[in-house]
């Protein structure tokens, strides 16, 4: 079981962290009374995962401009690198609800893989609120005693400009490459695993000490029916490789499956650009068949045997 919001506030009174709360924020608007009150920021808080299913936390000041895109390209994991986290992975991972991401979820000991990327403007704040795993109230602490609370479970705060658009090149690594959590956190490390199989101990089959009269079976020859579809296969093979259209066809289905089972876009770019691919490809392959051709022909012209 999770951290509750009682342990939290145990955990903040244990190392000594001043707060202020408020309880039962329902509405939006009662939360930014209190932070107009605290002359404190509201935060917005998204859980997103990376292709090799690696987790973060991007917490950020409401009014902070957040593109997944250019931040998928400052962590190093191109524009289409984050997503957002499915529900499974909200409750068996940070252990929350649905509205209660914050940074203080990952006082969870399942959620210290997950990366935490702070918005700057934290530190620019009085008091920075949030949910304290629940969403019956709302809390306002500094940046500073947020940090000790991170620290003090092994967490090095990371402050990042979530608004900056640098220029990622060949000259220009990701900004923000650093961030990227070395360990990926698997669902299926969090789902039940199954347990060893169990043997009925009357189902087991009592073994003689003496040498048992084991019957060799002759070796199965292949039928003549499958001898001749293995040859009609290797004719069909043949046939496709003569024909530039359906080997060029052949060779984009089969990097088609491959590719498109590894990225799933949301739209068509992948299956367009290997449809002008296949194009190009063709006119190689025609080029190419032709020129054999060509060679084959003076080959047999300039080298003809001898006649006796």
């Amino acid at each position: 079981m999770g951290f509750t919001k009682e342990h939290l506030l145990a955990r903040l009174q244990e190392l000594q962290i001043v707060y202020s709360r408020y309880e039962n924020p329902v509405e939006m608007t009662v939360e930014a009374q209190l932070a107009e009150q605290l002359k404190g920021g509201l935060s917005k808080n998204l859980f997103v995962k990376d292709k090799k299913q690696r987790f973060y936390i991007v917490s950020a000041l409401v009014e902070t401009n957040v593109d997944l895109k250019v931040l998928s390209q400052r962590l190093g994991l191109g524009k289409g690198g984050l997503r957002v986290a499915p529900e499974e992975a909200l409750s068996q991972i940070l252990q929350v609800p649905l509205d209660c991401v914050t940074p203080f979820a990952l006082v969870n000991e399942s959620a210290r893989n997950v990366s935490l990327l702070l918005d700057q403007g934290f530190k620019s704040r009085q008091y920075c609120i949030f949910r304290p795993l629940s969403n019956e109230m709302s809390i306002g602490l500094s940046a500073n005693d947020l940090d000790k609370l991170l620290i003090s479970i092994g967490i090095t705060p990371a402050y990042v400009d979530l608004e900056a658009n640098p220029t990622v090149g060949k000259d220009q690594p990701p900004d923000l490459a650093a961030l990227v959590p070395s360990d990926a956190k698997l669902l299926a490390d969090s789902l039940e695993k199954p347990g060893p199989i169990q043997v009925n101990e009357n189902s087991r089959v009592s073994v003689n000490n003496q040498p048992a009269n084991v019957k060799l079976s002759k070796p199965v020859k292949p039928s003549n029916a499958a001898t001749k579809d293995k040859s009609n296969d290797a004719v069909k093979s043949s046939i496709t490789y003569a024909d530039t259209d359906k080997f060029i066809e052949e060779i984009l289905e089969k990097t088609k499956s491959l590719v498109l089972s590894e990225i799933k876009e949301e739209n068509n770019t992948v299956s367009t650009n290997i449809s002008k691919l296949g194009v190009e490809l063709k006119n190689i392959a025609t080029i190419f068949k032709n020129t054999a051709y060509t060679e084959g022909f003076k080959a047999g012209i300039h080298h003809q045997p001898k006649r006796m």
